[in-house]
């Protein structure tokens, strides 16, 4: 059993758990879930540097890359660098993260969010909505072209955002829908977590225009960057680079800074 399968198998257990714990009825009731979401996909096409800022606390691939920063002052910090969006991990058990950590960004910023999180049910979107996500992530290795159509539908309803997450042709294919808002592309492999941008270089002509183009993991350098934009990639998710700094805010304007100067 590959991490990938490790991690969503947990999840459904997990996500049972939780709609024991908290009813729908009670997400529904959450003050965050009538506010009017911001759209990343907007920003990203508005925008020279197009960084989508992530917080991470740790990785199964890299255990822990930063324990000890506030999710407030990195939200704060990453407004002020000028990013287009940020990520929020909320996997607790290989993340690190929780959804109190959205909780805690949206009331720290104004940025459209990312529930950073593996997908697997209706109520994590829910969820997502009543924590003050704008945007969520569908990831095409662990779900069937019906649920990525389900689920991106349902997030339409609820005026949610949806990047779905593509690793090779094959998931592409069976994805490509018009419920979905950006099409991000996984450099690395969830099976064997080598990182390669060519695998962002290889589907980008296979991804049509109406799709924001966003390219995930890997990319540490403004140079990854520039390589990446010529094949149409607006979005550009970085999240450990950031995040092991002792200050990502900081470590975002410079980088966004070396990027559009």
């Amino acid at each position: 059993m590959n991490i990938l399968d490790k991690i969503t198998l947990d999840k459904r257990k997990e996500v049972e758990l939780r709609k024991q714990l908290i009813p729908v009825s009670q997400l529904e009731q959450s003050i965050l879930f009538e506010r009017a979401t911001v759209s990343l996909a907007d920003n990203l096409r508005n925008s020279k540097s197009g960084i989508i800022a992530e917080h991470k606390r740790r990785s199964p691939s890299k255990s822990v890359i930063n324990n000890t920063l506030n999710v407030q002052d990195v939200a704060k910090g990453y407004e002020s660098a000028g990013v287009c969006g940020m990520s929020v991990l909320t996997d607790g058990k290989y993340f690190g993260g929780s959804l109190d950590d959205l909780l805690t960004a949206r009331a720290a910023c104004n940025l459209p969010l990312l529930r950073k999180e593996f997908i697997i049910d209706e109520y994590q979107i829910l969820e997502a909505k009543a924590y003050g996500a704008d945007v969520i992530l569908l990831i095409a290795a662990i779900l069937t072209r019906h649920e990525i159509k389900q689920f991106s539908e349902f997030a339409k309803s609820l005026n949610l955002y949806v990047l779905l997450e593509v690793h090779n042709e094959e998931e592409l294919h069976k994805s490509i829908m018009p419920s979905l808002d950006m099409l991000g592309v996984n450099n690395r492999n969830l099976k064997t977590f080598d990182v390669s941008l060519e695998t962002s270089k290889a589907l980008s002509n296979l991804i049509p225009n109406d799709f924001v183009k966003v390219s995930e993991s890997g990319i540490s350098n403004i140079e990854a960057i520039k390589e990446l934009q010529p094949y149409g990639y607006q979005g550009f998710l970085i999240g450990e680079n950031f995040m092991k700094t002792d200050n990502p805010g900081e470590s975002a304007t410079e980088f966004i800074k070396t990027l559009e100067g």
